[in-house]
């Protein structure tokens, strides 16, 4: 299973990116699929999540201005970011947890990552 995101950049504060990232390989069944972004020398921050029926959680610093999509039958998450802050600026990681045979667990992958840098 691979996961491949992309879509990061450069933009100025108040501008939009758009993230996306395509899972591929032996897949069984996808579960939850999101978006976490970490910033060097802290944690890794959960910014959102959506479920196979599309229910949504996002993280509160994010309300309002991301939003979370994702395309079943493609295997893909997207991750919308509006109105861009400085304090954006991280990588961001995509994940799918998901299952590769009927008989085997619910696992997470995760993508490889994407820069989103906001200038003041």
């Amino acid at each position: 299973v691979q996961l491949q995101a992309s879509g990061g950049g450069l933009v100025q504060a108040g501008g939009s990116l758009r993230l996306s990232c395509a899972a591929s390989g032996s897949i069984f069944r996808i579960n939850v699929m999101g978006w976490y972004r970490q910033v060097p020398g802290k944690e890794r921050e959960l910014v959102a999540t959506i479920t196979s029926d599309g229910s949504t959680n996002y993280a509160d610093s994010v309300k309002g201005r991301f939003t979370i999509s994702r395309d079943n039958a493609k295997k893909t998450v997207d991750l919308q970011l509006n109105s861009l802050k400085p304090e954006d600026t991280a990588v961001y990681f995509c994940y799918v947890e998901l299952r590769r045979l009927m008989v085997t667990p619910w696992v997470r992958y995760w993508g490889q990552g994407t820069l989103v840098t906001v200038s003041s």
